[in-house]
């Protein structure tokens, strides 16, 4: 089979396609045929040689896929071969053929093509075990997700508005970007180039934020302290901004803030399988009903694999990029 490897860290002039053998579904797992495959900011991160596998996962880059069960393991009898299926991946999306826990798997939502399956799983994952299990919002609560225009960003908007009712503020850079988190359903998008903090706080008031989720860290953390409601959530994602903050921990304690963060890569099957299952049955209505949508920007040919992520690396997508093991296949709706 046809894989991606990461030759060492560096640009995407360090992706090579090359081949090895196809392997083999263990205990619990389904061999996917993958036919489409999203490129993600993780992959950006595992390329330049910041992002490292856990132990143990295989080396190829990819963190979610659409496809088709090929083989199934021991143990599996909740999907059979030939299914249409989008999974989270622990790594090795980039190829041809994906070993994958069982339990990690969703049907392909009624109406989606395999490219648009395929863009799903990381991050719907990520929004929903940061917003919705680790940020707890409840209804009518005020959220602040930094980056709405981001995979992660469009699904936490939709999650927020149609599962909770959420006042929902976001961030983004140039117009367009800001457009679109509006046309999900953001109530209110601001620039965070400029004084966002000070845009939040004249637009709804000091301590107005239930629930943050934050990719950037660093100056960012004090900014959105401040702009806490009491009992406020403040969940990181990522430092893109930095890995240390100096923040007031006084406020802190007299507010009942709380600052906590998540990795989902290393997390059980146990735990990845719990996401899934939540996801199928609060998500995927609304992206059958077409309440809640997924943006496809590109779709490359596995074998413009390098312009795909010079692509994120400019920061320029305005929703999910998405690489083709066979362009016409993954083009299908099953």
């Amino acid at each position: 089979m046809r894989v991606v490897e990461i030759t060492e860290p560096g640009g995407p002039e360090v992706l090579d396609i090359v081949s090895r053998e196809t392997p083999a579904p263990g205990p619990g797992e389904v061999l996917l045929e993958v036919l489409a495959a999203s490129v993600n900011r993780p992959d950006i991160q595992q390329r330049r040689g910041l992002y490292p596998p856990p132990p143990g996962v295989t080396d190829i880059p990819g963190l979610d896929a659409a496809g088709r069960v090929a083989a199934v393991g021991e143990g599996v009898d909740r999907l059979k071969i030939g299914d249409a299926v989008c999974a989270l991946a622990n790594g090795g999306a980039y190829a041809d053929y994906l070993v994958v826990p069982a339990a990690q798997c969703m049907p392909v939502p009624a109406g989606f093509s395999f490219v648009e399956a395929a863009s799903l799983p990381e991050a719907l994952f990520t929004a929903w075990n940061n917003i919705i299990w680790l940020g707890r919002l409840g209804e009518g609560e005020t959220l602040l997700i930094q980056g709405g225009s981001s995979g992660v960003g469009m699904a936490g908007i939709q999650m927020a508005k149609l599962l909770r009712n959420a006042r929902v503020f976001a961030t983004a850079s140039g117009a367009q970007k800001r457009a679109a988190c509006t046309e999900l359903g953001a109530d209110a998008v601001f620039d965070y180039r400029e004084d966002w903090a000070g845009a939040i706080r004249e637009h709804a008031g000091e301590h107005c934020l239930d629930v943050v989720l934050d990719a950037q860290a660093g100056p960012y953390v004090q900014q959105q302290l401040d702009l806490m409601a009491y009992d406020g959530r403040l969940v990181f994602i990522a430092s893109h901004q930095g890995k240390m903050a100096e923040v007031n921990i006084r406020d802190l304690v007299r507010r009942r803030l709380t600052l906590t963060g998540s990795t989902l890569r290393p997390r059980s099957t146990n735990y990845k399988g719990s996401l899934a299952t939540a996801l199928v049955e609060a998500v995927w209505p609304l992206l059958e009903s077409g309440r809640m949508i997924t943006r496809i920007h590109a779709v490359f040919p596995l074998t413009e694999v390098r312009e795909a992520h010079a692509l994120l690396d400019a920061n320029e997508q305005l929703g999910k990029v998405v690489l083709a093991m066979d362009e016409a296949r993954a083009g299908e709706r099953p």
